[in-house]
């Protein structure tokens, strides 16, 4: 089973090809930017299968992050992977991004993964370990639940973005998504027949976008003026 993962929840743009068999990565890249998600992407996957000396024919599955994370940003990775896998007739696959930040982190003991959800706030969840989530996702501000993740580890950008809300931030494990990581661990879970999530957005609040207020609304000229231009 040859995976190809991708993930644009973070501000990390994400790409791997994922050898089930072997259990390996057999390419990654990763390239931090927020804002140019829809522009780095598809490079980043055209890299990806040129440097596996594969090609897009080979791929048997197309793993995608669901996030949670920004609006833009979350659904071009989802996008992408539905219309290649629409192209290619292959199954698509969901995999919450932050199971692949806590996977990636590879702890054994109870933690958090928060990551930055703008507006001072905080995409988070909590793991017994680095394959088991006990609560969550969800989205807070960090002072509201300093107290109930307080002792445990906080792997993440937003436990670093934080300190004083979140002690325990551990800026020497991911900060962002890996799409090894979160191939490795889709590999994983359908190797032990589990369902996978649907290919579709956590959405945890409503866009960062708004619509302009204030703007003069334009009332259209009546039938009979136009006609007599």
């Amino acid at each position: 089973m040859l995976l190809l993962a991708m993930d644009t929840a973070t501000p990390a743009v994400t790409v791997a090809l994922f050898d089930a068999d072997a259990d390996r990565v057999l390419a990654a890249v990763e390239r931090v930017d927020a804002r140019r998600h829809g522009e780095l992407l598809m490079p980043a996957v055209d890299r990806v299968l040129t440097e596996a000396g594969r090609g897009l024919d080979e791929v048997t599955g197309l793993v995608a992050g669901t996030g949670p994370g920004p609006y833009t940003g979350l659904r071009v990775g989802l996008v992408t992977a539905a219309a290649l896998g629409a192209a290619r007739s292959l199954p698509v696959y969901g995999v919450c991004t932050l199971d692949g930040v806590a996977f990636a982190a590879g702890l054994d003991e109870p933690f958090v993964v928060a990551t930055d959800a703008r507006r001072k706030e905080v995409y988070w969840a909590g793991y017994a370990d680095a394959v088991t989530r006990l609560e969550g996702p969800a989205v807070d501000k960090p002072a509201e639940i300093a107290e109930r993740v307080a002792g445990r580890p906080v792997v993440g950008a937003g436990g670093a973005l934080y300190p004083d809300s979140f002690p325990g931030a551990r800026p020497d494990l991911p900060a962002h998504a890996s799409a090894g990581a979160l191939a490795a661990l889709a590999a994983r879970r359908l190797a032990a027949g589990e369902d996978l999530d649907a290919p579709q957005p956590l959405y945890l609040r409503r866009p960062d976008a708004r619509e302009p207020a204030g703007y003069k609304a334009v009332t259209p000229p009546p039938a009979e003026a136009v006609a007599r231009r």
